[in-house]
């Protein structure tokens, strides 16, 4: 506008002449910016043709932020998303509602995992005469929105009880590895967007240290890997034992066929003694109490953290040994000793039903009229088993699971039982009210059919909710769930978990039992 007042004003012919300059210089870098494909918002914004990111004080960035610096901020935006959430976002999604929480809430977007990093790679580790190319990875990669991890190969010391440290002594050789000048500090819990999860976690300082300097003396030297992680977090919610431990344990400790010693901090006997049978069958070595050991344990490669993607499952692709989820449920059937591997079918012996198991909670959400929906599933026409999970025996009922063919529980950890089932057996999914569709297909419908197993979702109606019994009919928690979702996941979980419990309509119901029993019987 500046250039369009002057050219309509009287003006010297040396003013002409330079806003001619200005003006041909505006017109070719426009034309730049639209023939160049490869021109991004990033650049855009480090030209300065865009405005840059501003820090919670409302200073603008500094000219020199670069491209993987303002990434870093969407990536912040993303875990606080997902905190707020407590629930991992489907593909896609995440980036649409994580702009929003950052260009409103710059300040919030930065996590506390964020400063996890002490001292990380120096500009010492890039060869400039390659481009910048790196001469080796850093001790640790905390790019991931679900978890930190360390994977490091070298003169490795692992002091836990007093110092919590795992040191990285570097040589002198002619790698230059004597340079490198780390320092981390890390939760090996897979769930680094739950804060509250990680308040429960040890923190652990990684850290490089150079020849010169003086590095604990080795009391116990491994010949295999070592990998170090924290049952702490929510362990000992049945869902979480296997979706924040165990499936990515096997993740992690599959490739190495036993070989590998746990060193595992925030360590409860009950818990090591009720999945002993999977530690077992991941590592052929007694477990090392990272807590209380005064030992300095030395490794050549140790693995600090579990590596994981979605709860309950396990990306091929990505997987070292391109392992799935079914690999893991046939380590489970070995480690539980578990006999069947395929559901009931048609044309087996004579008089035999198919069984149907519904998981009784003692709690919350449970089934108010379970003996009548027991009846009526008779009627349908299956052999009825009513059990309620052991928090300390899982043998016992992983053997009760597998003997059935159909399971059926309300939404909630019970329902991971499911892995125990055997192939082409069908879960049916519980809904109470509370808009709580997705949650209950991304924890239990997905992974269930990536088990191989078949997956039916029954909604309750209003009718069917016991929260009839404490809140009036208009009230927002049946005509507005979703103002209850903005309360937050705590202000959720009372209201639609906690207060809530189910009374099935039967007539209502039957038609997914039926619905069930077809399935059984047109597998070949």
């Amino acid at each position: 506008m500046k250039l369009v007042k002057r050219f309509r004003s009287p003006v010297e012919p040396r003013s002409f002449g330079s806003g001619l300059i200005v003006g041909c210089f505006l017109v070719s870098m426009t034309f730049v910016m639209l023939s160049r494909n490869d021109i991004s918002m990033d650049h855009l914004s480090i030209l300065n043709c865009l405005p840059s990111s501003s820090s919670s004080s409302g200073d603008a960035a500094p000219m020199s932020s670069t491209v993987e610096e303002d990434r870093s901020i969407r990536l912040s935006g993303r875990t606080k998303q997902i905190e707020a959430s407590f629930i991992n976002p489907p593909d896609g999604k995440e980036e649409e509602g994580i702009r929003s929480t950052c260009e409103s809430k710059s300040s919030d977007c930065k996590t506390e995992n964020d400063t996890e990093v002490l001292n990380g790679p120096s500009t010492g580790d890039f060869n400039e005469s390659d481009g910048g190319a790196p001469k080796r990875k850093p001790m640790c990669d905390f790019s991931d929105f679900r978890l930190n991890i360390c994977d490091m190969e070298g003169d490795i010391r692992i002091t836990g009880k007093n110092l919590s440290s795992v040191m990285l002594v570097t040589s002198s050789d002619h790698t230059g590895s004597g340079d490198r000048n780390e320092s981390w500090q890390i939760r090996p819990y897979p769930r680094k967007y739950d804060s509250s999860a990680m308040a429960k976690v040890r923190a652990l300082n990684l850290t490089s240290q150079r020849p010169d300097q003086e590095a604990p003396e080795c009391s116990v030297n491994h010949t295999v890997p070592g990998i170090l992680f924290s049952t702490g977090g929510h362990c000992g919610n049945c869902f979480h034992d296997f979706a924040d431990v165990l499936v990515p344990l096997f993740q992690t400790a599959g490739p190495f066929h036993g070989q590998v010693q746990f060193i595992i901090t925030n360590q409860r006997g009950w818990w090591m003694h009720k999945y002993r049978p999977y530690l077992r069958k991941l590592s052929s070595y007694d477990v090392i109490d990272y807590d209380n050991d005064e030992r300095v344990h030395c490794f050549d490669h140790v693995v600090v953290g579990l590596r994981a993607e979605r709860d309950l499952m396990i990306d091929p692709s990505r997987a070292p040994r391109g392992h799935s989820i079914m690999d893991f449920v046939k380590l489970t059937r070995s480690a539980y000793s578990l006999a069947r591997e395929r559901s009931w079918a048609a044309g087996g012996p004579p008089g035999t039903k198919p069984r149907l198991l519904f998981i009784a909670r003692g709690g919350t959400r449970r089934f108010v009229n379970l003996e009548e929906v027991v009846g009526m599933a008779r009627e349908v026409g299956y052999e009825v088993v009513a059990a309620e999970p052991d928090f300390f025996d899982v043998t016992r009922f992983a053997h009760v699971v597998n003997s059935c063919d159909v399971m059926v529980g309300v939404h909630g950890a019970g329902l991971t039982n499911f892995l125990f089932l055997p192939t082409d057996a069908i879960v049916v999914q519980v809904v109470p009210l509370g808009k709580l569709d997705w949650i209950a297909t991304n924890f239990y419908g997905d992974p269930a059919m990536g088990m191989k197993l078949r997956y039916l979702q029954y909604d309750i109606s209003v009718e069917e909710s016991t929260l009839t019994e404490l809140y009036p009919r208009d009230h927002r928690v049946f005509q507005d769930p979703e103002s209850i979702h903005k309360e937050g996941w705590f202000r959720l979980g009372d209201v639609y978990l906690k207060q809530q419990n189910v009374r099935l309509n039967v007539n209502r119901f039957r038609p997914v039992l039926e619905k069930a029993l077809q399935l059984l019987h047109e597998r070949n």
